[in-house]
C-alpha cells in the first residue's frame, strides 16, 4: 500500500472530534508536565497535527486555557445536575448531592484546575469566564436549597461561603491533605448549617 493509500484510509477527525482529542492531549500535557509546559506548539506535537490545526482551534494559549476552563465547567454542572435528580428532598440530601459533585469534579481534574486557574488568573478573559461560569451553578444550588431556610431565602454572603469551602476543601483533597470523604462530609455541614442560619 502507498503512503497516499495509507493516508486516504485514515478516518478523519471531524471538528467537534478533533477539539475533543486537541482539549484530552491539552490536559494530559498540564497532569505530566505543568501548564507552563502547555504551549499550542508544543500541544500540536504531542497530538500529531500541525500547529494551524491548533491555532484554528485556539487563536492564543489563554483561548486553549479558557476552552479547558469551560470544559471542567461543563462537567462539574453536568455531575451537579445528575446527582440532584436522584436525590431526596431534604435539607441534608441537597448539601450532599452539593458537596459530593463539587469535590468529585475537582477530583476527576486532579491538580490540573488549579494550574489552568492559575495560568488565567489576572487575565481579563478570566473573570468574565469565572464569573459567567459561576453564576449559573450558585443559582442552581441556591434553588436547590433555598425550600429549607427558615427565611425563604439564601443570601449572596451565604453562597459565597459554600463556594470558598467548596474551592478550599476540594483542592485539599486534591492535593493530598484531606481524604474525600472527609471534605465532602465537612462541606455538607457547612452547607446545612449556612442555609439554616439564613
Amino acid at each position: 500500500m502507498s503512503s497516499d493509500d495509507s493516508t486516504r484510509s485514515r478516518k478523519r477527525l471531524s471538528r467537534d472530534e478533533r477539539r475533543r482529542q486537541l482539549l484530552d492531549v491539552a490536559w494530559q500535557l498540564v497532569r505530566n508536565e505543568g501548564t507552563d509546559a502547555l504551549s499550542l506548539g508544543h500541544l500540536a506535537e504531542r497530538a500529531g497535527v500541525t500547529k494551524p490545526v491548533v491555532y484554528d482551534h485556539f487563536e492564543t494559549r489563554t483561548g486553549l486555557l479558557v476552552a479547558l476552563y469551560q470544559q471542567y465547567d461543563e462537567r462539574q454542572c453536568q455531575m451537579f445536575e445528575q446527582a440532584l435528580t436522584r436525590s431526596d428532598a431534604n435539607l441534608v440530601s441537597r448539601a450532599w448531592v452539593i458537596a459530593e459533585a463539587y469535590v468529585d469534579c475537582v477530583m476527576s481534574q486532579g491538580l490540573e484546575i488549579p494550574g489552568v486557574s492559575a495560568a488565567l488568573a489576572g487575565s481579563p478573559e478570566m473573570e468574565a469566564l469565572k464569573r459567567a461560569c459561576e453564576q449559573p451553578f450558585l443559582d442552581r444550588c441556591r434553588d436547590a436549597l433555598v425550600g429549607f431556610s427558615p427565611s425563604g431565602t439564601v443570601g449572596a454572603a451565604g453562597m459565597r461561603l459554600l463556594v470558598g469551602a467548596a474551592d478550599a476543601l476540594s483542592q485539599a483533597v486534591a492535593a493530598g491533605e484531606l481524604e474525600a470523604g472527609q471534605a465532602k462530609a465537612e462541606l455538607q455541614a457547612a452547607i446545612v448549617a449556612m442555609v439554616e442560619r439564613q
